[in-house]
This record gives structure tokens, sequence and C-alpha cells, in this order.
């Protein structure tokens, strides 16, 4: 049987699953599965080959907060807000990631540094209330009928499919980045820089290349994300919290997967939702506590993921082949 079956099958089942969805409610969770999804693979990219970013709430908030401010305060299109903040997110991460890569600053030091990055930026949200509304939030202008223009729509089905193909357009990165001469010499980088560099792999230029296409990834899921649920707050778009999420979630579900990101958000999602159920506002800060906890004995008995786990008892030849070493 063709290998490319179950994914012909698996693309065709997601198509219908608007038409079999049994509640809205049902269809808005898979719609925040894909979104998320999108945003843990887009961060993958960077963990796999050693750069642990707790900064990616940054390029989140960055995506989500200037197309809403640019509809709102000038009533620019988020078909062009998006794409300016993308183009502010990736300004961001070359403006962060060059000194760092160049003066290199590696392992835990680049974490600290872009965890401050988050922070700087959820801050930043914070003390401009009068244009962001603060720790208070926002909520785009909306409009009285579902608009294109606006990307609001009324009726989820419109958001599936956005976000669907979102999902698809980041594993095509994802597999891109995977299958590239780039790949080997990210983990030839991440084994030994100097070494890396001996053999003559430029190792600023391919850090921040793919530190680019995660942060540009970010921002557009962080868009998207803020004008499906039309509310942006620096809490949850911005910030250690958030970050701490990303991680934990591209963590948990196999950042050596391509669809190990996603294993993690339907697990972050579920776990939100449940959590929000159960405990309601008597406990704030649950979620965030639980994905610290589980973030760490995920670490210590799971360094693969789920999708590493389930892979390492399945036979052989079950699995994918290998790309070969180079």
């Amino acid at each position: 049987m063709s290998t490319r079956a179950p994914w012909l099958a698996g693309l065709a089942a997601l198509a219908a699953l608007p038409w079999l969805s049994p509640s809205a409610y049902f269809l808005h969770i898979v719609i925040l599965i894909l979104i998320w999804g999108f945003i843990y693979t887009a961060w993958s990219l960077m963990g796999k080959f050693g750069l642990v970013s707790l900064g990616h709430g940054a390029f989140l908030g960055t995506g989500a907060y200037t197309a809403g401010l640019l509809w709102n305060f000038a009533g620019l299109t988020p078909w062009l807000g998006i794409p300016i903040g993308v183009a502010l997110a990736v300004l961001i991460a070359v403006v962060i990631g060059y000194p760092c890569f160049r003066l290199k600053v590696v392992g835990h030091y680049f974490a600290l540094v872009t965890l401050a990055l988050a922070e700087v930026a959820r801050l930043s949200i914070v003390a401009a209330r009068d244009i962001t509304g603060g720790s208070l939030g926002m909520t785009p202008n909306g409009v009285p009928t579902s608009s294109w223009i606006a990307i609001q729509f009324a009726d989820k089905r419109y958001f599936y499919f956005l976000a669907l193909g979102l999902w698809l357009f980041g594993l095509w990165v994802w597999r891109r980045v995977d299958t590239s001469m780039a790949s080997a010499a990210l983990e030839a980088i991440s084994e030994d820089e100097g070494a890396a560099a001996a053999i003559g792999i430029h190792v600023t230029r391919q850090k921040l290349t793919v530190t680019i296409i995660s942060a540009a990834m970010t921002a557009l899921g962080g868009a998207l994300y803020g004008q499906f649920v039309m509310y942006l707050n620096p809490d949850t778009l911005a910030g250690v919290g958030v970050s701490l999420q990303i991680v934990f979630a591209a963590i948990a579900g196999g950042m050596y997967s391509m669809l190990g990101p996603t294993v993690g958000a339907v697990l972050t999602i579920v776990l939100g939702e449940a959590l929000r159920v159960w405990f309601g506002t008597t406990w704030i800060g649950a979620a965030n506590t639980i994905y610290g906890i589980l973030l760490v004995i995920f670490i210590i008995y799971m360094p693969r993921g789920i999708v590493g786990l389930v892979a390492s008892r399945l036979p052989a030849r079950l699995l994918p082949a290998r790309r070969p070493a180079l």
C-alpha cells in the first residue's frame, strides 16, 4: 500500500470534519489545536537543534497585536496587518538573534536572553495601556456581518479551513527544513559549533535563518489566533507564561517528529479546557503550574515526547525511512 494513502485519508477526514462535527464547541477546540499546533511546530524548528527559546511569546504577541492595532486605529485590513506583524517579529528575531549567535551566546545563556525578551514584550504591552488596553487586553473592532476583509466570520467553518491551511503549511515547512542540507548543518552545530565552523559551516547564518523562520511562523500563528478569539491579552499572547506553554507542548508531543507538536497541542488544549471547567477562576495560574511540573517530568522520563515514545515501541518496518546522514 502506498505510504501516501494514510495521509490522503487523513486529509479527506479533516476536509469533511466541519460537516461531521458534533457541535460548534468541538469545532472550536479543533481550530485551536490546529493554530497552536502550527505555533508549536514553529518552535520545534529551533528546539530540535538545541536552540531553546523561552521568548516565543514575544513573536506571538507581536503578530497578534500589530494586526489588531493596525485594524483598530488605521482601518488596515488584517491581510496587510498580519504581514507587517510578521516582518516586525522577524526584525526582533534579527536584533536579538544576530548578536547572540555572533558572540556565541549558547545554552542556558541564550535561553535567559529569550526569556527576558518575552517579559519585555509583555511589560511593553502593559505599559502602552492607552493603545493596547494594558493588562485588561483589547478587542479588535467588530464588523456587523462576516467579512473576508476583516477576517471575521460568524461561521466557524471559515476559520477552520484557514487554520487547516496554516497547519498544513507548518508541516510542509517542517518537512522542508528537516530534509534540507541546513538540517544536517544545524545538527552539526548543535553537537559542536567549533567543529562545524572548521568544516566550513556558517554557524551564525544557519542559526539566524532557522530563528527567522521560527519567529515569522509564530507571529503568523499569533495573528490568526487573535483574529479567531477576537481578544488580545498580554498574559496569553506574550510573556513567560505562554512561552512556557509553547516549550512544554513541543517537548511533550515530540519536537523531533513532524506531528509531535500537534500532539502537544491536543494535550495542552484539552488540559487547558479541562482545568477551566474543573477550577474556573478558583485557581488562577493552574495551567502554567501544571505545564511546569509536566515539563520536568517529560524532560526526565520522555525526552523524545509522546510521539517518540510510541515510535520506539513500533516495529521498525512501520516506521518511515530515516534520511541518511551526510
